[in-house]
C-alpha cells in the first residue's frame, strides 16, 4: 500500500480506509462492495474514535482565573494483541459474486488494521466491456506496515475562568492535499470540586470532572486507484466522541500523578461517494452506501505530569476497548 505514512499520522488513517478497494469491489456489485468495506473499515473507525477521545486532562486541579496551558498532544490507540480486530472471516457463500482465486469458500482476510496480504479474488462475467473475468487482490492493513496503533494528534488550549472552572479547546490545522482533506476540533470543560471546599489549599489532592466533545471530518479520493471507471470516487468520514470523566490528582510543586474513571461514547459515518460504472454494475451508480459505527464503554487511566516552570511534560495510559497511550508537551502560566 503506497504512502501509508503520507503527510501525518491522522491522514494515514483515512488512507488505509480508502484501501478497502471499494473501487475494485464494485466489479462484484454494490452489495458485495458494501459488505466487504463494512467489515474491513469498522475496526479502524473504532480505533480512531478511541484515539481521538483521549488527552483531555493532565491534572485534577483546574487553572485559576487567567491561567492557561498550550499543549501538543499525541495519542496512540493500540491493537497489537487484538487479533479479532486485524482480520475477519470472509465466506463467499455470503457474497453474490465474489470468489477466491484458489477455490476456497472461507478464508480469514485482513481488516484495515491487519497484515494478511496476497489474497486473490475474482468476479466472473460477462462484465462490462465484454470481459469474462476480473481478478484483483484484497487489501491488507496497518500491521503490514509494522504499525500497531491508530494515531491522533492535535493542539489543545486550556484557560482558567471563574473559580474551579477551566475551558478547553483542541484543533488540528486544516490539511488539504491532492488526495486527502482533514479537519479536527473539540471543546471541553473541567470543574474542580475540591475548590469549593473550606481550606481547599491545604488539601493534598484535587478532584475534578471533565466533559469533552471531539469532531473529525475528512475525505480521501481514490478515483485513480481501482479498476472501476467513474468520477469523484472518495471516502468522506465524520466522527464524533463524548467523554465524561472524574479525575483525582496530587498537588505537588514539580511532579504530580493523576488518574481518572469515566465513560466514552462515539459514532462514525463513512460515506462512499462518487460515480461507479463497469463490472457487474447495472449502469452507473452514484453515492452507493454509507458505513455507520458506534462505540461506548467505561475507561480508566493513570498518568504523571512533570512541571519545570513554564515547561511541562505529561504521559498517561488509558484502559478501554482500545488501550491508548497519550503524551503531551505543555507550555503554561499558573
Amino acid at each position: 500500500m503506497k504512502n501509508i505514512l503520507f503527510l501525518i499520522a491522522l491522514v494515514s488513517s483515512l488512507h488505509i480506509m480508502a484501501q478497502s478497494n471499494a473501487n475494485d469491489l464494485f466489479a462484484a456489485g454494490v452489495n458485495d462492495a458494501e459488505k466487504f468495506t463494512n467489515a474491513y473499515v469498522t475496526p479502524m473507525s473504532e480505533g480512531l474514535l478511541y484515539s481521538m477521545s483521549n488527552g483531555w486532562y493532565n491534572s485534577g486541579k483546574a487553572k485559576p482565573l487567567g491561567g492557561f496551558e498550550i499543549s501538543i498532544i499525541g495519542n496512540m490507540a493500540s491493537f497489537k494483541n487484538k487479533e479479532d480486530k486485524k482480520g475477519f472471516e470472509l465466506n463467499t457463500a455470503d457474497y453474490e459474486n465474489l470468489q477466491f482465486q484458489d477455490g476456497s469458500i472461507v478464508k480469514t482476510v485482513a481488516t484495515a488494521l491487519g497484515d494478511i496480504d496476497g489474497v486473490g479474488v475474482y468476479v466472473d462475467g460477462p462484465l462490462a466491456g465484454n470481459i469474462d473475468r476480473q481478478d484483483f487482490e484484497l487489501p491488507t492493513g496497518l500491521s503490514s506496515e509494522n504499525i500497531n496503533f491508530v494515531p491522533s494528534a492535535f493542539v489543545q488550549v486550556s484557560l482558567g475562568l471563574i473559580k474551579g472552572t477551566e475551558i478547553k479547546a483542541r484543533f488540528l490545522p486544516k490539511i488539504n492535499t491532492d488526495e486527502a482533506k482533514l479537519g479536527f476540533y473539540g471543546v471541553g470543560l473541567q470543574h474542580e470540586f475540591t475548590s469549593l471546599l473550606p481550606a481547599e489549599k491545604i488539601w493534598p489532592i484535587a478532584i475534578s470532572g471533565v466533559i469533552g466533545y471531539t469532531h473529525l471530518n475528512g475525505s480521501y479520493d481514490f478515483t485513480e486507484q481501482g479498476v472501476i471507471a467513474g468520477d469523484d470516487q472518495r471516502l468522506d468520514a465524520k466522527m464524533n466522541t463524548w467523554v465524561f470523566q472524574a479525575i483525582v490528582s496530587t498537588k505537588l510543586p514539580i511532579i504530580n500523578f493523576y488518574g481518572g474513571l469515566g465513560y466514552v461514547t462515539g459514532k462514525s459515518e463513512i460515506d462512499v461517494l462518487g460515480t461507479y460504472s463497469g463490472g457487474l454494475l447495472a449502469g452507473s451508480v452514484t453515492d452507493p452506501f454509507s458505513i455507520n459505527n458506534k462505540i461506548s464503554g467505561v475507561t480508566g487511566n493513570i498518568g504523571a505530569k512533570l512541571k519545570l516552570g513554564f515547561f511541562r511534560l505529561h504521559a498517561d495510559y488509558t484502559l478501554a476497548e482500545f488501550n491508548t497511550l497519550s503524551m503531551g508537551i505543555n507550555f503554561g502560566f499558573r
